[in-house]
């Protein structure tokens, strides 16, 4: 096999060569097992973790070497990948996850095309108006759309060491810190990853990033159910989920699935509330009118169905469309409709996650067990 010039070595490249080495005595490969984490690339240095359930696993070192000669075949032998294998434990990845941010609060959808991102990146602005220390993560790992949305496409975070680790320092705009997949790969190819390797490339935003002391990390999660959701709940402890949907009843029947899994018994993370987007058009030039073009009151309704909070309805205006085309969200401008619209949200919120920690105990990561 050619060689792979240094600048095309990505974490699927090394995925790949990973999945051709067996765990002994199964069928299934280390990147099934989730074995791989804390992927690293360098230049031609390559570095990951492999994490073994047990510290007297028999075939610790037998795999080692099997990674090394996989990664070599795989990409060449220019790569530097000679004890840069570490070996840790299942107890050993267990240290505190985001231990300095008070709420982690997952923004959510039944489905696509609700605006659930344009929500996300405006509650976000709107929270740091209100004068708290606020992170987005962009979770959507196969449609990301926070870096456009922050106008910071072109830029790259850089990385910083904190004691011992190389951490990921996010990007800050309008009082926001953010990360996003979409920093990390082509942004005109389409991004083809299995399950496995999506959710690494969350845990890894996630516990890599130098998030710092924050009262809010939303997290903007794909449309639908999926394995992201999944892993988020089984890598943090979320707060409290907040769902995004638009009044019509196809949308409204998707936000009831969406609902359920997050107060399902397994997972248990408390629903915070519901926004309604696009609740109405209203015409730049017509500003006192309200054009009801997918239905009226359609999630407040439903939120009153289902024993939800309702949490507010954001219009239909133009300069939300430019604010997330141009990088500067319309919450920005709190003295503008849509502005005091995503400020009314964001205070709700804040509410709610103070009842729900007064009411409730802390949620629990979500545990899961491996043959």
């Amino acid at each position: 096999m050619s060689e792979i010039p240094r600048k095309l070595i990505v974490p699927k490249n090394i995925t790949d060569a990973l999945r051709t080495v067996k765990y002994p005595g199964s069928e299934e490969d280390i990147v099934t097992l989730e074995m791989p984490q804390e992927i690293r690339i360098a230049g031609n240095r390559v570095s990951f973790s492999l994490v073994f359930q047990k510290s007297d696993d028999p075939n610790i070192e037998t795999l080692v070497l099997e990674c090394e000669e996989a990664i070599k075949k795989y990409i060449g032998n220019e790569v530097e990948i000679e004890d840069n294998i570490a070996v840790k434990f299942i107890h050993d990845m267990e240290r505190p996850v985001l231990p300095n941010v008070k709420n982690i609060v997952a923004v959510a959808s039944g489905k696509g095309g609700v605006g659930k991102s344009t929500v996300s990146v405006n509650l976000a602005v709107a929270l740091a108006n209100a004068g708290k220390k606020v992170g987005l993560l962009d979770a959507d790992i196969f449609g990301p759309s926070i870096p456009k949305m922050f106008g910071a496409e072109n830029e790259r975070p850089s990385g910083v060491k904190i004691g011992d680790r190389e951490m990921i320092e996010p990007l800050e705009k309008f009082g926001v810190k953010f990360l996003s997949v979409g920093f990390f790969v082509d942004p005109e190819s389409a991004i083809i990853w299995r399950g496995p390797m999506a959710s690494n490339a969350l845990k890894q935003l996630i516990s890599e990033g130098n998030w710092g002391e924050l009262d809010y990390l939303l997290i903007d999660l794909p449309p639908g159910t999926s394995d992201i959701h999944l892993t988020l709940v089984q890598s943090v402890p979320v707060t409290g989920a907040v769902i995004v949907t638009t009044p019509q009843d196809v949308a409204l029947a998707d936000v009831i699935r969406g609902t359920s899994m997050f107060q399902s018994k397994s997972i248990d993370v408390p629903v915070l509330g519901l926004v309604e987007n696009m609740a109405w058009f209203t015409p730049a030039e017509l500003p006192e009118n309200k054009y009801y073009i997918f239905g009226k009151d359609g999630g407040k309704n439903l939120a009153e169905k289902l024993g939800l909070t309702f949490l507010g309805q954001i219009p239909i205006v133009q300069s939300i469309r430019e604010g997330g085309d141009y990088g500067t969200p319309v919450a920005a401008d709190s003295e503008s409709m849509t502005g005091a619209a995503f400020a009314e949200v964001a205070k709700n919120v804040m509410h709610r996650v103070h009842i729900r920690n007064i009411q409730l105990a802390p949620t629990k990561k979500v545990k899961i067990s491996r043959k």
